[in-house]
């Protein structure tokens, strides 16, 4: 009987933080420091601890990189870049609902609502896209604009390029 029981409550225990870490339905960027809970540095155990083990795998990237998702093959959610099993960028991806910054910049907000919420930052032209971005301590934090509206967030090393 105590086996048994021991054994039902480290399953409950499993099933409770496999359940805690998952994507944020409405995640928040804290500009050079935190996009949806994942911080630059932090190792590959970490981000699986905060989101979850549900991810894609990009088989042509550079770099290894995961793609967490609300659900199979939808495009919105979280990718995550590895370098020497730590993050190197994190970013969002299809522009997920209900994502946030400081200042009340939402996805999604025309540009001319955002600009003067982020402040004065460096323009840098993508392939199909803008990335507005600001190096701070090590960090570079990108936002990024597609028809002039707000597209996603990005975090990244200090003078790293933001076009993915």
């Amino acid at each position: 009987m105590r086996r048994a029981l021991a054994c039902a409550t480290v399953i409950a225990l499993a099933a409770a933080a496999s359940a805690a870490a998952a994507l944020p339905r409405a995640g928040t960027l804290v500009p050079g420091a935190s996009l949806g809970g994942v911080r630059l540095g932090e190792t590959a155990a970490q981000v699986r601890a905060a989101l979850g083990s549900f991810h894609g795998v990009c088989r042509g990237c550079a770099r290894t990189t995961w793609y967490f998702t609300y659900r199979p093959f939808d495009d919105h959610g979280l990718g995550v870049e590895l370098t020497g099993g730590r993050v190197s960028a994190v970013y969002t991806l299809w522009q997920p609902a209900g994502w946030r910054a400081p200042n009340g910049v939402v996805l999604g907000a025309s540009q001319a609502v955002v600009a003067p919420k982020i402040g004065a930052l460096l323009v840098v032209s993508c392939p199909g896209y803008s990335a507005y971005v600001r190096d701070v301590s090590g960090t570079r934090t990108a936002y990024y604009f597609v028809n002039s509206r707000l597209w996603g967030f990005g975090l990244l090393r200090a003078n790293a390029s933001p076009c993915r």
